[in-house]
């Protein structure tokens, strides 16, 4: 008996033959000078006329029998295609990661689903954003962020202060000059909030999608390496079509 991944490597092969067997009959059946045929002889009036060989075309096509060989091309697809898709209704494998079965028994076009799906979710868990390795950061339960440790830092502000160059005299006013100091008014105290994963989740993330992506990939491979039954159906539907 055929296993199922074995029918399924078949049936492209015989999908792309039946389209292109088909298409050549369909071509042929628009060609009505490959239909037609012709046979002509020819009688001279009297015995001293002219005598001239006769003339014959062979019709090159039979409409009936291109329709009888596209019903065989046809059925041999019908028959493939059914017998993969009720070994699909049956083909069943557990999912496994190490030692322990996430899911039993799962159909195998349900495993053929969940390995595209992963495929996204892997793209998804790859561009998580990332906590700035250059900080240190701690989860704070009452911000539910992460958060760097606070840091200090000072407020300062220009205040003008006079320099006197010169003192006043009898004659001439004080040169006073103009200068601003920094002085320390106040104190910043700085905390950095994110709400992004630290590097090492986001790796134990994306080693989860991998176990899971081959998991489904074993199961999917035990599943199609199931024996399937044959399935005849192609005969029965061409037989009503053909009227046999």
């Amino acid at each position: 008996m055929p296993k199922l991944n074995q029918i399924i490597a078949v049936e492209k092969s015989v999908k792309s033959r039946s389209f292109q067997e088909l298409t050549e009959a369909h071509q042929m059946l628009q060609k009505p000078a490959l239909l037609a045929g012709i046979s002509r002889t020819y009688r001279p009036k009297d015995e001293e006329g002219e005598a001239l060989p006769p003339e014959s075309t062979r019709v090159q096509a039979k409409a009936e029998e291109i329709v009888r060989r596209t019903a065989q091309i046809m059925s041999n697809l019908f028959d493939v295609t059914a017998t993969k898709d009720w070994a699909n209704t049956e083909a069943k494998a557990d999912l496994v990661v190490g030692d322990r079965v996430l899911l039993a028994g799962v159909p195998v076009s349900y495993l053929l689903f969940l390995e595209k799906q992963l495929v996204d979710l892997s793209t998804f868990v790859r561009k998580l954003p990332v906590l700035d390795a250059s900080e240190s950061w701690t989860f704070d339960p009452s911000a539910d962020a992460y958060a760097t440790e606070a840091v200090q830092t000072v407020r300062t502000k220009k205040i003008p202060r006079n320099h006197v160059k010169a003192e006043a005299t009898e004659k001439h006013p004080a040169q006073v000059e103009v200068y601003y100091e920094d002085v320390t008014v106040g104190y910043w105290r700085t905390l950095k909030f994110s709400g992004a994963l630290p590097a090492a989740r986001v790796n134990e993330l994306q080693s989860r999608v991998q176990q899971l992506q081959q998991a489904v990939k074993f199961a999917r491979e035990e599943a199609n390496s199931q024996e399937v039954s044959d399935r005849k159906v192609g005969d029965r539907v061409f037989a009503y079509l053909l009227g046999d």
